[in-house]
């Protein structure tokens, strides 16, 4: 059996000490950092730009997901490769020429991603689910952190894994949003194979103990 990725949620660290939050990240079972890059717009919030993401991806020795929350994420493809990201995922509602987007994120040398809100339906991916390397399903909505998980997340990874093996493909399914013991094993469950945790990891009186809890 396949094992599952646990990319803890940069959104969620202490940004006062950020250094060490990141060697925390460096020292432990986790597979990636997610990058939740959000900018006031698309979102109702605004999270950190390239200064931050710089400074973070000079010490990180996780893979990079970047995460865009944001309008028109085209426009920022060649400097998230120049980041280093391994990863970069855009929405599905951000971007009304999806293919051409992910493409050209493909054309840079990162691995593909798209994201769907918790309202956008899997089958909107028929088209497009044969390109992309990961499929974010939002289990919040998106713009905050520490918020509950929506129970139809579930549903919607079952009928998304179902697209995926019928198609014959190998999509990564990652989910963010309220992840935690109790829904990261349900998720598991369901077919996911990458959970974002936010607060679970950063807030926990042990953070690499929590990640060692997701991962086993």
């Amino acid at each position: 059996m396949k094992k599952h990725k646990i990319a803890p949620s940069l959104l969620s660290a202490d940004f006062l000490h950020l250094q060490q939050e990141v060697g925390m990240i460096n020292e432990s079972e986790a597979d990636w950092l997610h990058l939740d890059v959000m900018d006031g717009v698309f979102v109702p919030n605004i999270s950190f730009g390239f200064p931050v993401m710089e400074a973070v991806a000079a010490i990180c020795k996780k893979p990079l997901d970047a995460h865009l929350m944001i309008v028109e994420p085209q426009k920022f493809i060649k400097e998230f490769a120049n980041l280093g990201a391994y990863l970069m995922n855009v929405h599905y509602e951000a971007c009304p020429h999806l293919h051409r987007t992910i493409s050209a994120i493909r054309d840079a040398g990162m691995k593909t991603g798209v994201t769907l809100n918790p309202h956008t339906p899997v089958e909107l991916l028929e088209d497009i689910i044969g390109d992309v390397d990961m499929v974010l399903l939002m289990s919040v909505n998106p713009g905050f952190g520490a918020q509950q998980f929506i129970e139809q997340t579930i549903a919607k990874t079952v009928r998304l894994k179902r697209m995926i093996l019928s198609k014959g493909l190998d999509t990564l399914i990652e989910i963010d949003g309220g992840v935690n013991l109790d829904t990261g094993k349900r998720l598991l469950e369901a077919g996911a194979d990458v959970l974002v945790a936010g607060n679970f990891v950063f807030k926990a009186p042990d953070p690499m103990q929590a990640i060692r809890d997701l991962k086993r």
